[in-house]
């Protein structure tokens, strides 16, 4: 990884370049490459975490005047809940994970001596922005040589200290291994965001990790193609059959274990023979918590006997329709459960949706039903995570409708190249004519 202060042209070029020969390195040279980046990382704990004290400091200062997102400083701390052991076990859950590279996933015998293959590859260029969220660099940096990928990465200037220590870190330990110095690039120079996007030529693909105003810039200014989601507004159906205890449970975990998260719930559901029954038993372990509760009249009248008024406002239409990144849930009535499809897939952000109830066939209507990348049974919307997927770690979490879906690990990072091995085919002795060669068209064993 290099600290680069090169023109937004240069780094692109420098990256395309390296990118070549990245996805040429045998697996095990990129492998050596994520146990020196986690041996790098561990060995200067001491002086990142404090790199990333200062900048909590400034920020903390920042939200204080209201110049900075309290959710964005939640984002900054790398000291918190573990972030850091996560951060490292990341590294090596991807080092471990099977070789994603050169993988064929087609076979098929067009003649006699004529072979079509399709073989995964890399995509060539990433180029992340990112607000807070210091780790994102050891994430990406991982995920990019494991898959063979370069990535050039941009941080906001509220994390400056914190990626710089983890940067010159991960350099070191890149200096020891046959990755290429370009490979993976932290771009330093300020206000270069539009010169990056414009660098189409050279970069194959941009993953904005922020608010969902850094998403909708990056989408609104640029032509490589972006992979994000511009808002976490997930929801959760509370039908009336569901165990009261479990679904405070999963409730809560889903709201209060980290708030500021993209996955965290925002919308309450609650079907209306539910309101007496299970409602109470969930707004009270919220309220618990810290939650407020924005109700529509019928979800508050369902709490009036209960001692909540202090966590409980009057919703207004605005708020379903919000990402709140905090300790802040909005409460709505609904009939059935085609009611509360039709309302996530009018206001959801096709993040991460999840029903409760104890009937198997609701729920299989409900994850058929509903339009977004995640859809689960009784469990919280915080599964949607790359690392509880299975993937080491994640470069983000995508609602787009092609390449890849919901946590991004390596495989959302490749894309595949047909090969054809043949012995002087021609393309002119084929068709349906008389005298005309016929394709086999055989699927081969992979």
């Amino acid at each position: 990884m290099s600290l680069t202060n090169a023109s937004p042209l240069d780094a692109a070029q420098a990256a395309k370049s390296a990118s070549h020969i990245l996805a040429t390195l045998p697996a095990s040279a990129r492998n050596d490459a994520l146990t020196a980046i986690h041996t790098g990382l561990a060995a200067a704990r001491d002086d990142i975490l404090a790199a990333n004290a200062r900048d909590l400091e400034l920020a903390r200062a920042a939200a204080a005047d209201g110049r900075l997102s309290q959710s964005l400083v939640s984002r900054l701390d790398l000291g918190k809940a573990g972030k850091w052991d996560d951060m490292l076990k990341g590294i090596l859950d991807v080092r471990d994970l099977p070789d994603p590279v050169g993988r064929v996933t087609l076979r098929t015998r067009l003649d006699h001596g004529l072979d079509l293959e399709r073989v995964s590859c890399p995509i060539g260029v990433l180029l992340i922005i990112f607000e807070a969220r210091p780790e994102v660099i050891a994430n990406i940096a991982s995920l990019a040589v494991k898959s063979g990928n370069a990535a050039i990465l941009k941080g906001g200037k509220e994390s400056t200290e914190s990626f710089v220590a983890i940067s010159r870190a991960i350099s070191a330990a890149l200096e020891t291994t046959r990755v290429p110095n370009g490979a993976i690039q932290l771009v330093t120079t300020r206000d270069v965001i539009p010169e990056l996007l414009a660098q189409d030529r050279y970069i194959d693909l941009v993953i904005p990790r922020g608010s969902n105003e850094l998403v909708r810039y990056i989408k609104s200014n640029t032509k490589i193609p972006v992979l994000g989601h511009a808002d976490g507004i997930c929801s959760m159906f509370l039908e009336h059959t569901a165990d009261p205890q479990m679904a405070a449970d999963v409730i809560v975990d889903s709201k209060t274990s980290y708030p500021a998260a993209c996955n965290s719930l925002e919308t309450l559901l609650v079907e209306q023979s539910a309101l007496t029954t299970i409602l109470p038993r969930v707004a009270e372990a919220l309220a618990a918590k810290g939650v407020e509760l924005r109700c529509d009249p019928k979800s508050k009248a369902a709490l009036q006997d209960f001692n909540l008024s202090a966590t409980i406002v009057d919703a207004v239409p605005s708020d379903y329709d919000t990402e709140f990144l905090g300790l802040t849930l909005a409460v709505k009535t609904v009939a059935d459960l085609d009611e509360a499809v039709q309302h996530i897939n009018a206001h959801g952000s096709k993040h991460t949706d999840a029903i409760l109830t104890s009937s198997k066939e609701l729920a299989e209507q409900f994850m058929s039903s509903v339009d977004a990348a995640g859809v689960y049974w009784n469990a919280s919307t915080r599964f949607a995570d790359g690392m509880r997927y299975g993937f080491g770690t994640e470069v983000g979490i995508s609602t787009n409708k092609i390449h890849s879906r919901g946590p991004v690990g390596l495989e959302g990072l490749m894309i595949y190249k047909y090969k054809i091995r043949g012995a002087g085919h021609v393309t002119a002795v084929y068709g349906e004519g008389e005298g005309k060669k016929r394709f086999l068209h055989e699927s081969v064993p992979l």
